[in-house]
């Protein structure tokens, strides 16, 4: 008797585990867009403050980061060719992200910075009114004044701006998720978020 448990538990979970394998497919969820993965795994998000579904998906980014194995580094890349206001603006932007990521207060300002945009419905002219946001959620003038000018958060701008470079005929839209290096996801219109975030964390693991 126990045998023959066995054999029909067997006999559903296969079905179930090659199921699982063949959720995702190649020119529907995903594309593979180079030929190798880079050496380690790695989840880009292309973005921008200014785009209100980036806006939107930011509480799918935060479960996605959760769920991610620790081996997985995820990074935002903010890009600098969206329409909503100057490319100067955007890069401004880009570095007052650096900025918090250096003073350990970039998911922080992040959220203000969106906010600002999207909630408040304000007008981001110049990078002082990034500073004042940045000081409103609690972060020194003075620190962020410093990290603007110094060398640290230039290079991690320029990294930044590299990136967007090395992506650019991939990224066509925001927000973009290249996995690994070599995978860009594809969200369908009936993907649920759990969806979208159980594509992302598969696509880590795929060499």
């Amino acid at each position: 008797m126990k045998k023959l448990l066995g054999a029909l538990l067997l006999a559903v979970l296969i079905p179930l585990q090659v199921n699982a394998q063949e959720l995702w497919k190649e020119g529907e969820q995903y594309e593979v867009i180079a030929d190798k993965a880079t050496d380690k795994p790695e989840v880009l998000e292309f973005f921008s403050f200014w785009c209100p579904h980036c806006y939107r998906f930011e509480s799918i980014v935060d479960v996605i980061k959760q769920k991610l194995p620790q081996n997985v580094k995820f990074n935002k890349v903010h890009v600098n060719f969206m329409g909503f206001t100057t490319p100067e603006i955007q890069n401004f932007a880009t570095k007052a992200m650096m900025a918090g990521r250096v003073l350990k207060q970039q998911d922080v300002l992040n959220k203000a910075i969106f906010n600002y945009i999207h909630v408040q419905r304000a007008h981001i002219t110049s990078i002082n009114d990034l500073k004042n946001i940045a000081v409103v959620n609690g972060i020194d003038g003075d620190a962020f004044d410093k990290q603007i000018k110094g060398f640290g958060v230039n290079s991690l701008a320029l990294k930044n701006n590299k990136i967007i470079d090395e992506y650019r005929a991939h990224v066509n839209s925001v927000p973009t998720f290249i996995v690994n290096g070599k995978y860009k996801a594809h969200f369908t219109r009936d993907m649920s978020s759990d969806d979208m975030v159980d594509l992302i964390v598969w696509l880590s693991q795929q060499k």
